[in-house]
């Protein structure tokens, strides 16, 4: 009999060749601190965001430093001179200066709205780990629900400082760039709506820059060599156990944000089936309290009410994701995201359209016999509901009764106490124990760097997204050109891709400005009369088991700004990026842009070509000031002969092209992150690799140049008793197409309530994906005390775990 197919998200096994100076507990120490500082950080910032949503004023200066200062710009004059902006100091004046800001927009009376989306995090931590910098775009939507409405957006150059093993947020900047209301949309800020650049905390070279050890001795500067602090008092070096569990932490942490940003993409599709696999067999959907029946047919219920399965012509269900706080449970076996999501809902043919704010706060757990992370419950509370052609402004089309605040958790803080409980040992872990208590540790630490680097690539890799959104808004030809690897490439939507750092600033130049050449940047003193926004959000990030590589999704949530009010709708498109660690820093390998899926006529219409609310309906910006040269072609033409199925319909791809409202296909670099099963929609783009090295530039490919294939998704393990044997078991290791398992190592383990026990034989993983094991005999356990079955991973593939609970 087959037994259960399962999957594990946490890597382990084979040390890998380590600098020995590098693996000391000091050194991972720092490095574990700095990769828990970054994302303290970035929940500090995001839970401002969440509280903000509901009027709690008095959380929302908490976050501050004791004399900590919000400095907040009004837009009437010179942006960046301090005379623009409000500046009040200390958490009193703090909580008073937000609550009177707001007004009646607070989002705590009656069918007001106050929604703040900020996201897109580009956080520089100081050599000695005791402060930091942040740069955030942002936007608000707030209303009053009496009718008056506001939209502001901007950009967020913020400090944060560690006090206490704490973080706080030591200076809050806001620099605002455009404003308007609902009924008009919104137009530039500043002088004659003349917009300056803002300036970047962090330079070139700092961005990307690794978090890690090594990365920061070759690129930190001559004086910042410091020890990290996390406060008056140098850290003292963690136990290799306590360092062990607090890596776990940071992978766990990983694996739950993909699973939620991943859901969020089958939701956008409607595909229902992918969606429902994500879950628990008895998962379930709570939206304003009301359960759903637990189980597939509860959660399809649920899923019913957006629609059919499926995307047909001019129907939209895009519902992005902004700031996920993730929080796992001490024992790592549950876990909570909470953060907000909009639904920009939308049906061109009957020209309806409509906004749904709602914030989530879904519970998650890990199956223990797989180690795969599920959904238990997807839990939403509705903000407000508003018809697009009406707004929010009165309060939207959701009676009051169904629109209670829901409570929102205290201030998360990644902890650095020691929260390991007493029976916790890391889920994957080989037996017996090494022979020398030496090898031991060395072992053990080579393998928390290796775990470490891959969160702190997570991060980096997050960084270098976030960089790249800002420079290309900006307009920085030169600037994100040099953000890829020397050997990185980047498409140029409707032309097709460049290779190397000077073509694709070249190609950049030759696109938006007249100056063809490889250095020219925008002056950061020039004024702009519009700004093009590219905000890149909801990452899935899957990194490498060496930690080098990485690939990421994210999507490309556009639209701009300029001096006609209301030229500025919304637009939507997916970024298929790769990333390699270079020369202690995280650069792009690679940049594939799919757009766009849909895209608004201006303001007024919308997504879904409302009926025009107000008169004054104009032509969308564009932001390409003129077509790129025809004397620059690219590398790889999207019409090259092997991407015809995949870039068919997108512009400057084979023809037909998919324009909206038509549907395009989307497209997968990656498996489902639960089954590993391909999409239901046929829809994966693989083998594992960049979109031209398939078939076009297999010489681009990461495993062409040394580095490795991020996996496509989980391993799954099946174990069966080979066929006329009681004594050996047949195990079958499988990941997606050209993946190959061969020379993983796979062993067999008993657990006894805690007590574990390795059993039977253990050997490398075959050309066939299979290897057979010998136990040490029928009747030697018992029938209610499973086998499992690890597999340790390898090159291609993650670490997996099958379970056989009985036999026949």
């Amino acid at each position: 009999m087959k037994f259960a197919v399962i999957s594990l998200v946490l890597w382990a096994g084979i040390a890998l060749a380590v600098d020995p100076g590098v693996l000391s507990v000091e050194n991972l120490t720092q490095d574990l601190l700095r990769v828990e500082s970054v994302r303290e950080i970035k929940n500090i910032q995001r839970t401002y965001a969440q509280l903000a949503q509901h009027g709690r004023w008095k959380g929302m200066a908490s976050l501050f430093a004791e004399n900590g200062i919000l400095r907040w710009g009004k837009g009437a004059g010179d942006i960046l001179s301090t005379s623009d902006a409000s500046s009040v100091t200390g958490r009193p004046a703090i909580e008073n200066w937000l609550q009177q800001e707001a007004g009646d927009m607070d989002g705590i009376n009656p069918g007001s709205l106050h929604v703040f989306m900020s996201d897109m995090p580009v956080i520089t931590l100081a050599d000695d780990g005791n402060t930091a910098k942040g740069r955030w775009t942002a936007l608000r939507k707030l209303g009053n629900g009496k009718g008056a409405t506001r939209i502001e957006g901007g950009i967020f150059e913020n400090e944060y400082v560690s006090s206490g093993g704490k973080w706080k947020i030591s200076l809050l900047r806001y620099y605002p760039l455009y404003a308007g209301t609902y009924e008009k949309g919104w137009k530039n800020l500043g002088l004659n709506g003349s917009l300056p650049v803002i300036s970047y905390h962090y330079t070139l070279d700092q961005a990307g820059v690794t978090l890690l050890h090594a990365g920061r001795t070759a690129s930190r500067s001559k004086e910042g060599t410091g020890t990290l602090n996390r406060g008056s008092t140098p850290a003292a070096s963690l136990s290799v156990d306590e360092l062990e569990y607090r890596v776990a932490h940071l992978n766990e942490e990983d694996e739950v944000r993909n699973l939620v940003h991943g859901m969020g993409y089958y939701v956008d599709r409607r595909m229902w089936p992918d969606v429902i696999s994500l879950f628990t067999s008895n998962g379930t959907i709570t939206v304003q309290n009301n359960t759903s029946p637990a189980g597939p047919a509860g959660i399809q219920s649920v899923l019913n009410r957006m629609g059919p399965e499926g995307l047909s012509h001019g129907i939209l269900n895009e519902h992005p994701i902004f700031g996920t706080v993730v929080n796992v449970s001490p024992d790592h076996k549950t876990a909570v995201a909470r953060g907000l999501e909009i639904g920009l809902i939308g049906d061109d043919n009957a020209q309806t359209g409509q906004w749904q704010f709602c914030v989530f706060h879904h519970s998650l757990v890990k199956d223990l016999d797989t180690g795969t992370w599920k959904i238990q419950d997807l839990r939403y509370h509705r903000l407000l509901f508003a018809d697009y052609a009406a707004g929010w402004g009165d309060g939207g089309i959701l009676p009051a009764s169904s629109l209670d605040p829901p409570p929102v958790l205290p201030p998360y803080y990644h902890s650095t106490e020691n929260r390991r409980p007493v029976q916790w040992r890391p889920f994957y872990k080989r037996y017996p124990a090494w022979e020398e208590p030496e090898e031991e540790t060395r072992d053990r630490l080579a393998n928390i760097h290796r775990l470490l680097l891959r969160s702190s690539a997570y991060d980096e890799s997050e960084n270098t997204s976030g960089s790249y959104g800002f420079y290309i808004d900006d307009i920085r030809c030169s600037d994100f050109a040099k953000l890829h690897s020397d050997r990185g490439h980047k498409l140029s939507p409707g032309i097709g891709w460049y290779y190397t750092p000077d073509a694709i600033s070249l190609s950049c130049a030759s696109r938006y400005y007249r100056q063809n050449s490889t250095t020219y940047n925008p002056s950061m003193s020039s004024l702009r009369s519009s700004v093009p926004f590219h905000w890149r959000l909801q990452p899935v990030i899957l990194v490498s088991r060496d930690g080098r590589s990485a690939t990421l999704r994210t999507r490309n949530l556009q639209t701009g700004t300029s001096r006609t009010q209301g030229s500025n709708g919304w637009m939507g498109g997916m970024y298929h990026d790769q990333l390699v660690l270079e020369n202690g820093k995280r650069k792009l390998w690679s940049i594939t842009i799919d757009e766009f899926y849909w895209n608004s006529r201006n303001w007024t219409a919308g997504w879904a070509n409302v009926v025009p609310h107000v008169s004054n309906a104009t032509t969308p910006r564009r932001w390409m000031s003129r077509r790129q040269s025809n004397d620059l072609p690219p590398d790889v033409s999207l019409r090259h002969p092997a991407l015809l199925e995949r870039e068919t319909g997108f512009n400057g791809g084979p023809p037909p092209t998919v324009s909206w409202p038509g549907v395009q296909k989307m497209w997968w670099a990656y498996r489902n992150l639960v089954t590993g099963a391909m999409p239901s929609d046929s829809s994966y783009w693989g083998p594992p690799g960049c979109v031209p090295c398939r078939g076009a530039k297999p010489e681009w490919a990461l495993t062409a140049n040394g580095y490795q294939e991020p996996p496509s998704g989980p391993t799954i393990v099946t174990a069966d008793w080979l066929e006329g044997s009681g004594v050996d078991i047949e195990v079958t290791v499988k990941g997606g197409p050209e993946e190959s398992a061969k020379g993983g190592w796979v062993q067999l383990v008993l657990d006894f309530n805690g007590e574990i026990t390795k059993f039977g034989e253990e050997g490398p993983v075959g050309e066939d994906g299979k290897v057979v094991l010998r136990v040490r005999g029928p009747g030697a356990f018992g029938t209610t005390v499973p086998i499992q079955v690890f597999y340790f991973g390898n090159e291609n593939l993650k670490p997996g775990k099958g379970i056989m609970r009985d036999r026949e």
